[in-house]
């Protein structure tokens, strides 16, 4: 069986501008069948009229053979894996057919009470009764039942069918072929060359002597003409001029804004020319000169022109020429021009591979011709990217300035080069010894995954430059946490990306999603990541209104009664409370989450806490306390363990105090609520405050007493009625 590379392959190169797109497409896939269960939802009989069990097992009985036969092609189990989803999807859905009358048969019978024990007995008529809801029961039961058996069966066909498509790949991967470098293979390999550019010639001629085609290319020839002008022009003058102006913006200096618009620009250096090798591909099509075998070049010109200008312009992001540019890289000029040349010729070694297989397709060549005309491309592939590797590991090694850490992304550099080279390496060595589709399978790949990684350093930079321009402010813009989180959700969504250049199958993408989709089982709930989501929507939404609640009661509300500040904090951290928790708990039963299973677990979770949370609990419930009786409020002056200052804040667990010196003790908020405390200002604004004071021995005792007397005085909250005293002590 031989592999065939242009599906898994060719296609996936230029995969590096369309990461939005296949994430877009492949997330609809997954709402299109998410709209299908609901459709299916809404209309119980419709399912039950829909799933024919007959022609389901008749289905299921071919799949069997079909899987079970080896010569069945891929394309034919690719249908057919397909066909078998779409049943299952139905059988997922047929499971909660009835759902709601079960629950409320099995609620009736749970009203019953339990069965009488052996020998005991019931009254007749309960008895009667409890027998005709179990019939009721097992009759609403079945569908749901044979439901379930059908999707374990539909699910079973599919893994088996996986299993034998991810066997083939295998087995295509490791199949060894002639050496491409035995000299023995090349007459064939030239003789297929010739062959295809002989087929190409007299597709050329055979059309050329068509008195009926010589005539419509005259026809069409005025815009003909036009569309290889206007090619000539956007990709010889349009995209150099394109690219010229952005490195003058760069070179003008660095801002926020600045980094946007240049990054706008750029976007030119490959819709410009695309533009033109999408007119030239249409011009020549258009003539009407080429036969099966030239439109299929011509078609993939476009793919060929996609490769070579993303990975220019992927190429120019990363390495700029500008040294102010900013970029993840520490490079100097020269080598950001050396980069910058390797990512190009990477780009143009694999648009050539794509016009190579579309000019001589591996299904029409033996496999020596194969071998031998795939290996160049692998070779000079492989050549650049152990360039580049090299280059971007002195990038990644290079020695830090003192006093600052090797930084996240140097670390994601440095492993990405070192994969490179050593992909860079195994794989020509591979090809050489005849696994040529090895060899393929680890180079093109790595090339495309070293592509993609940098295009999300780009749109890392991006994200950072728009945030930092929105929040106005250059320095903290790009380390905030809002980049970083897009950052992360970038790589996150490239995921599915990576899993097909390295191979994977659409088909193992939609399998993840529908089992994320569909969930898995728990006890009698089935519980899907989207019962998470529902859950976080429904309480940030909660939390939200929470905190807004909060704040309109602080700013607006509660200063226009007589509270006290203390009070008042009290009511605010009480709706918090209260509001969390009614967030909580509505969010989990918009999410339908039954909990009562875990009434086990919670169990065994409070005897933990009991031993080993013990404090935090007494401090929790100690808050509490403080905040409804409020013997210690925000502002009051108190002394605890022999700590004197003034309460900041008063939360779950603590409570802090700033003492005279500007200091923050923190205080277990049990202390407060056990311990002794003294509160000087609670209940009274007046105190008594004794400060000793030492002098010198012989000093007069009577200018003492007068400088320490006019020293209190001069305070302006001392109490003049009775006055500050001063008194001899010892």
């Amino acid at each position: 069986m031989s592999f065939k590379l242009r599906n898994n392959t060719g296609p996936l190169l230029w995969l590096w501008l369309a990461v939005a797109g296949i994430w877009l497409g492949l997330g609809g896939a997954t709402l299109a069948q998410t709209n299908l269960s609901t459709e299916l939802k809404t209309d119980a009989a419709t399912v039950e009229v829909a799933l024919d069990y007959p022609a389901w097992e008749a289905f299921a009985s071919t799949a069997d053979a079909l899987i079970s036969d080896s010569v069945s092609s891929e394309v034919r189990l690719e249908a057919l894996r397909s066909d078998i989803a779409n049943w299952r999807a139905k059988f997922l859905v047929a499971q909660g057919t009835n759902g709601a009358r079960l629950e409320t048969l099995r609620a009736q019978i749970e009203a019953l009470g339990p069965v009488p024990a052996d020998g005991g007995s019931e009254p007749d008529d309960i008895a009667a009764r409890r027998v005709a809801l179990n019939e009721q029961l097992s009759v609403l039961q079945a569908p749901s039942i044979a439901a379930v058996e059908a999707y374990s069966r539909a699910d079973g066909l599919i893994r088996e069918i996986d299993s034998t498509l991810r066997e083939r790949q295998t087995d295509a991967l490791l199949q060894l072929w002639p050496s491409p470098v035995n000299p023995a293979n090349w007459p064939i390999a030239m003789s297929s060359v010739l062959s295809s550019v002989k087929s190409l010639s007299d597709e050329v001629r055979s059309n050329w002597a068509n008195e009926s085609k010589r005539q419509g290319l005259l026809d069409t020839l005025p815009p003909i003409i036009a569309l290889l002008l206007f090619a000539a022009f956007t990709i010889l003058r349009g995209r150099a001029l394109i690219e010229g102006f952005a490195i003058r913006l760069q070179e003008h200096g660095t801002s926020n804004v600045r980094e946007i618009s240049i990054f706008a620009t750029s976007l030119g250096q490959v819709i410009v020319p695309m533009l033109g090798v999408i007119a030239f591909s249409t011009a020549i099509i258009l003539s009407g000169m080429l036969g099966p075998l030239g439109e299929v070049i011509a078609s993939d010109l476009i793919a060929f022109g996609l490769i070579v200008f993303v990975s220019r312009w992927i190429g120019a992001c990363s390495f700029p020429a500008a040294t102010s540019a900013p970029t993840h890289l520490r490079m100097g000029t020269a080598a950001r021009a050396k980069a910058q040349f390797l990512a190009q010729a990477l780009g143009l070694t694999l648009g050539i591979e794509v016009l190579r297989k579309a000019f001589l397709p591996d299904l029409q060549m033996p496999d020596a011709a194969i071998s031998v005309l795939s290996y160049p491309t692998i070779l000079i592939a492989g050549f650049f990217l152990f360039q580049l590797g090299k280059l971007l590991l002195g990038s990644a090694n290079e020695e830090q300035p003192e006093g600052t850490s090797v930084s996240f992304s140097s670390r994601i550099v440095a492993i990405v080069a070192r994969g490179a080279v050593v992909v860079a390496i195994v794989g020509p060595l591979l090809a050489t010894a005849g696994y040529v589709r090895a060899g393929q399978g680890i180079v093109f790949p790595a090339v495309a995954s070293l592509g993609l990684v940098g295009l999300l350093f780009i749109l890392q930079n991006l994200v950072g430059s728009i945030y930092a321009a929105i929040i106005r402010n250059d320095a903290r813009g790009r380390d905030a946490l809002v980049p970083v989180l897009v950052g992360f959700f970038l790589a996150f969504s490239s995921t599915p990306i990576f899993a097909l250049i390295w191979g994977a199958r659409t088909a193992d993408l939609t399998e993840v999603f529908t089992k994320l989709r569909d969930g898995f089982q728990i006890g009698a709930t089935r519980i899907s990541p989207s019962d998470f989501i529902l859950l976080g929507v429904v309480f940030g939404f909660g939390f939200l209104v929470t905190r807004l609640l909060q704040g309109a009661l602080k700013a607006t509300v509660l200063p226009k009664t007589s509270l006290d500040q203390g009070g008042q904090n009290a009511i605010v951290a009480g709706v918090g409370y209260v509001g969390i928790f009614l967030a909580g708990l509505i969010s989990i039963n918009a999410a339908g989450l039954d909990l009562s299973g875990l009434a086990i677990v919670a169990g065994a979770l409070s005897v933990g806490i009991g031993f080993g949370l013990q404090n935090i609990v007494s401090n929790f419930v100690s808050g509490i306390i403080l905040l409804i009786e409020r013997p210690v409020s925000e502002g009051d002056w108190i002394e605890v363990n022999g700590v004197m200052g003034t309460v900041r804040s008063i939360s779950v667990r603590s409570t802090r105090i700033q003492t005279f010196d500007r200091t923050d003790v923190i205080v277990p908020n049990s202390d407060l609520v056990s311990g002794m405390v003294t509160n000087w200002t609670r209940f009274n604004m007046s105190g008594r405050l004794i400060v000793k004071v030492g002098v010198a021995y012989g000093s007069d005792t009577r200018k003492v007493e007068r400088i320490l007397q006019e020293i209190a005085e001069a305070q302006p909250l001392a109490v003049m009625n009775p006055p500050p005293k001063v008194i001899l002590v010892n």
